[in-house]
This record gives C-alpha cells, structure tokens and sequence, in this order.
C-alpha cells in the first residue's frame, strides 16, 4: 500500500468524493480521508489516500499533481510518516518554573 498526499483541495470535499476523483480514473483505492477541523468539523483543505500498487501511485502522482479540481491545482505527492508532536508538555519547550522570574524567590511586602 502506498499513502499519497493530497493538497489544496476545496473545503467542500468530502472523505467519498476524494475516493471517487481516483476511483474514476481507475485506480483501486483503499481509503481516502480528508482531515477535518476538531473544532469546526470543516475540512483543511488536504486528505491522503491509500493506493494498492506503488507503481499506481508514481502514474497517480503524475496525473493528478497540478490537475484543476473545483478551480484548484492540486497537490499530490508521496505522503510522509508524521511527525511525533512531543508528547503532553503544553509549556511549548519554556519549562515550568513554578514562580516569578527573576529575584531571590523570596516575598517582599
């Protein structure tokens, strides 16, 4: 199986019709997914689908990377693993120092 990106879809595409832009060219796709907001629910404008056959993938690339869908070039290319987000530290790599910075720690009325 081999995962492809794609980008810069319309934000009105949906998980079936990501499917069928491929299955309509014949290829034989296993999933298709468009990421979607956790908020909103409303699509980010890109999605992955997963081709049976590696060769079909390098063809799918070269025909559909630049196509015009809804008056959008897409973006269509390899996907890569994703990257790890770095676990449940929400500090954003600060550290907590637990005080005031600056000063001796002691208080001063």
């Amino acid at each position: 199986m081999t995962k492809l990106y794609v980008g810069n879809l319309s934000f009105g595409m949906t998980d079936e019709g990501l499917q069928q832009l491929f299955v309509a060219k014949g290829y034989q796709v296993a999933s298709a997914r468009v990421i979607t907001d956790r908020e909103t629910g409303r699509s980010r404008g890109f999605g992955f689908v997963e081709l049976g056959a590696a060769d079909d993938a390098t063809k799918a690339i070269g025909e559909f990377n630049g196509m015009d869908i809804e008056g959008r070039a897409l973006q269509v290319n390899e996907a890569r693993p994703q990257e790890s987000r770095g676990g449940g530290d929400r500090s954003g790599g600060r550290g907590y120092s637990g005080g005031r910075s600056g000063g001796d720690g002691r208080r001063r009325y």
